[in-house]
């Protein structure tokens, strides 16, 4: 069981440096009311299991007020628990309950955008073209004859046009849903009022945030033309000075953000969701800036050896220019689960529109996905799990599609299925849906879960001594009690072609084959924890990655 640690000393100030940390789709984790959505009341009930599980915080998707035309990233009020979840008191007794077991809890903030049903953006459409109402978003004039044209050529993330025409004949710019109105980042009462927030949920004890679309909120004033003829979601490749993406104006914000995390006398820690040109990370993560953020890279790398060298590589020394650990993630609500995705012949993230539907070989992306877990918690630095990814769930693909919700579904014609396969509600126990999901058996999931989920509950995980949940418990067990996981040390080994092999410190080494046959182990070094059987000559088999440690008997 976790040892209650939350104490204040300069040493656990740093914890975020190489944190476990849990994302809880709030909505699919578990009900605690019966009404086949996940909530506050159900994700309480579970925080003895995350404890066990051994992750050292957990990270909550939007739980804020809603219309959830983007599954809650289209927030109404952001100093508010969306009803269906529970209550602002609730809401204090959860981080004080996680805070008792040890675990931190860190909050999604939403800063490019609200919803349409935020009481400023109501405001906003009531008032005239040019007050101040309007000037905390981006409202522009049309072109062309009456200004019936959008006032550029910009794409939206979900399909579509990025420019809505309100009624007065004016346009408001959404990058991403027209229910999702972007925030003009110029304006002074919008930097004051999310400085207001951040203290707001930090004065509640939250430890820190998840910045939604950190590369976005600066616009170039003058809006120019993209020339492209889709979405352009990396920061402009090829493109210095893109007019929405990862602008340096970004910076002085987040510098602020900071100030306001180091007053706290248990610092509060940022991680960012930047998509960015290569080499640009880093100046997010300065020591006046932001803590860390996510790895797209890897998250995105096909599993094969030479690829995530190279991506390890490239994170592990970038983020060293500016003293900024290093974090690791296989998947989360935005991409399909690993499982699916590594039982596929091309292994990374590609066009999920392209993918679905295309076969996968379960047992080998199991297989896959066991080693990358190993992997990834024995680098340097910190790691994200999603929710159900400790259980060895799969994307669920076949969806039913009056079940579809996510926004990409309407918006594309019905041509890109979207998120949802991944978002399906957690199995926890018994042999039929909603396994455990609710605290009444009659209350049908919001997204229906697999029949054959039955064999990956947390139930069935804890009975088997080989599942994937045993392995994520011994591999967190290992990185809380092991000095060589704990440190910051990593060094490269000699391997054969197709494997990695790495030292942490001058006891602990991995090794991972990514080859189709096996291969041999160092000499004098023991397994510590293997994501699979290993052979019984001694060597690692196929898709296999091991822990060891030295053998001082033999030294």
């Amino acid at each position: 069981m976790h040892n209650p640690t939350l104490t204040h000393d300069a040493a656990n100030d740093l914890w975020w440096r190489s944190a476990v940390i849990y994302q809880v789709y709030i909505r699919s984790f578990a009900d605690g009311d019966g009404d086949g959505t996940g909530d506050i009341a159900g994700l309480r009930s579970r925080l003895p299991y995350l404890a066990d599980l051994g992750v050292d915080a957990i990270w909550i998707n939007p739980w804020y007020p809603s219309p959830l035309a983007d599954g809650g990233y289209d927030v109404s009020d952001f100093r508010g628990i969306h009803p269906t979840y529970g209550t602002l008191d609730e809401a204090r007794k959860l981080i004080t309950e996680a805070h008792e077991l040890g675990l931190r809890v860190i909050l999604d903030i939403v800063p490019n955008h609200t919803s349409d049903q935020h009481a400023w953006f109501q405001e906003a459409l009531a008032a005239p073209p040019g007050s101040p109402e309007r000037d905390r978003f981006i409202f522009r004039e049309g072109r062309g004859e009456n200004g019936g044209e959008p006032p550029n050529d910009w794409y939206a993330a979900f399909g579509g046009p990025t420019w809505t025409r309100t009624p007065d004949g004016q346009w408001y710019l959404h990058l991403f849903a027209p229910e999702q109105p972007d925030l003009n980042w110029d304006n002074d009462e919008v930097r004051a009022e999310f400085e207001s927030i951040l203290r707001f949920w930090f004065d509640l004890g939250v430890d820190g945030f998840r910045i939604d679309v950190a590369h976005g909120m600066v616009k170039d004033p003058a809006l120019p033309d993209l020339g492209l003829t889709e979405f352009s979601v990396i920061a402009g490749e090829g493109q210095d000075n893109h007019p929405h993406w990862d602008r340096d104006g970004v910076h002085d914000i987040y510098r602020s953000w900071r100030a306001i995390a180091d007053s706290y006398p248990d610092p509060r820690v940022f991680v960012a969701e930047a998509h960015v040109r290569p080499g640009r990370m880093p100046d997010y993560l300065r020591a006046d800036e932001l803590h860390t953020a996510f790895n797209f890279d890897f998250l995105k790398c096909a599993l094969e050896a030479d690829r995530l060298r190279e991506v390890i590589d490239r994170t592990i020394t970038d983020l060293a220019t500016v003293g900024a650990p290093a974090t690791w993630v296989l998947s989360n609500h935005d991409e399909t689960r690993h499982v699916t995705r590594y039982g596929r012949a091309h292994t990374g993230v590609t066009n999920p529109a392209r993918d679905q539907g295309h076969p996968t070989d379960l047992a080998l992306g199991t297989r896959r996905a066991r080693a990358a877990a190993l992997l990834m918690l024995a680098l340097p630095g910190g790691a994200y799990v999603y929710q159900g990814e400790e259980l060895g769930l799969y994307e669920v693909e076949d969806l039913p599609e009056s079940a579809l919700q996510d926004p990409t579904w309407e918006r594309s014609g019905h041509t890109v299925r979207g998120r949802d396969g991944c978002r399906v509600p957690l199995p926890w126990t018994g042999d039929t849906p909603p396994f455990g999901f609710g605290t009444f058996v009659s209350a049908t999931p919001w997204l229906p879960q697999p029949d054959d989920w039955k064999s990956y509950t947390a139930e069935a995980n804890r009975a088997d001594p080989t599942s994937m949940l045993h392995l994520y418990r011994s591999a967190l067990r290992l990185r809380r009690t092991n000095s060589g996981l704990r440190s910051e040390e990593f060094r490269w080994l000699a391997g054969p072609p197709g494997t990695l092999l790495f030292e942490r410190d001058n006891a602990l080494r991995c090794a991972v084959n990514l080859t189709d046959r096996p291969i041999p182990l160092p000499d004098t070094w023991v397994p510590l924890l293997a994501s699979g059987p290993l052979n019984k000559d001694g060597t690692l088999p196929p898709d296999t990655t091991v822990l060891l440690h030295l053998d001082r008997l033999t030294d």
